[in-house]
């Protein structure tokens, strides 16, 4: 089972652009998709979809995603906003009113969490949709199942896009998850960087973006003393890819550019290959 991510689109940055840099970076990471073999399963799109909640960057959205081989899923993230993304989704379903449901994807199940408080940068994840998740987790307790949502649960160092660790949201989402052995881990968006920790006794994978980069910049920032300090970089678009081979969850991490190609696997690799793929038991 390969589930591809990408996350933190940011569609509709320049509203009034018909070549806009952010669309042109979604369909980089698409296209690169596309090219995979094996294709993925599935693709979820974690959150800031659009980057002003506006129908018509989600028009924009659903447009690019039109025609692709693989099903996507979609959660959103603090740049949605849920009245006009389920006006151009209205299939994406929902619970109480949040962007919360379950999905099969093969041998998994994933629980798609609405993490979105409008007006709000960071996470929120209230009684309501927690009551939700325990009663999906009280129903099946035998299926591996994956957590996806936008927002991360950790604190990553770079200051202006930490989470609290001390955050109420972040204590009731683990007390849900709390001993929940078939639950295999937690993917996110949000940071646009790459980055993977231990949570709670679970995996959480943090994708990358498509839309620009956040720097890796982990001195601490005093935001009344403007440093210049590097905030957003303009490294290549970015996806993750989450392959679950019967017994784990593993995640690599890639950018929608040429890399060089500096070794094949010609003749003169063959026997190294070979050797390398004998040494496996049978």
């Amino acid at each position: 089972m390969l589930i591809a991510q990408i996350t933190d689109i940011h569609l509709g940055f320049e509203p009034d652009s018909p070549g806009e840099f952010n669309r042109q970076r979604l369909d980089r990471a698409l296209d690169a998709l596309l090219a995979l073999d094996p294709r993925p399963d599935l693709l979820l799109a974690t959150g800031d979809l659009v980057d002003r909640g506006d129908v018509e960057s989600y028009a924009r959205l659903r447009q690019a995603f039109d025609g692709l081989p693989f099903p996507v899923s979609l959660a959103l993230g603090n740049h949605d906003v849920r009245e006009n993304f389920a006006e151009v989704f209205p299939e994406t379903p929902l619970a109480d009113g949040f962007c919360q449901y379950e999905l099969r994807a093969g041998p998994l199940r994933l629980l798609v969490l609405d993490t979105l408080e409008e007006g709000r940068h960071g996470g929120a994840f209230c009684e309501r949709r927690a009551k939700w998740l325990c009663e999906r987790l009280d129903e099946d307790g035998e299926t591996q199942t994956l957590i996806v949502q936008h927002h991360p649960p950790i604190e990553v160092g770079i200051g202006w896009m930490n989470t609290d660790p001390t955050e109420p949201w972040v204590h009731r989402l683990a007390d849900c998850l709390a001993g929940r052995t078939n639950v295999v881990g937690l993917v996110c968006g949000h940071i646009h960087r790459a980055v993977t920790t231990r949570w709670a006794d679970l995996t959480v994978a943090t994708c990358p973006s498509t839309a620009p980069q956040v720097a890796l910049e982990l001195r601490k920032i005093d935001p009344d003393v403007p440093d210049l300090r590097p905030l957003i970089v303009a490294n290549p678009p970015a996806y993750a890819l989450h392959w679950w081979n019967g017994r784990e969850l593993i995640t690599h991490y890639d950018t929608a550019e040429d890399h060089p190609v500096l070794a094949r696997f010609d003749a003169r690799l063959q026997e190294m290959v070979r050797n390398m793929m004998d040494e496996r038991p049978v």
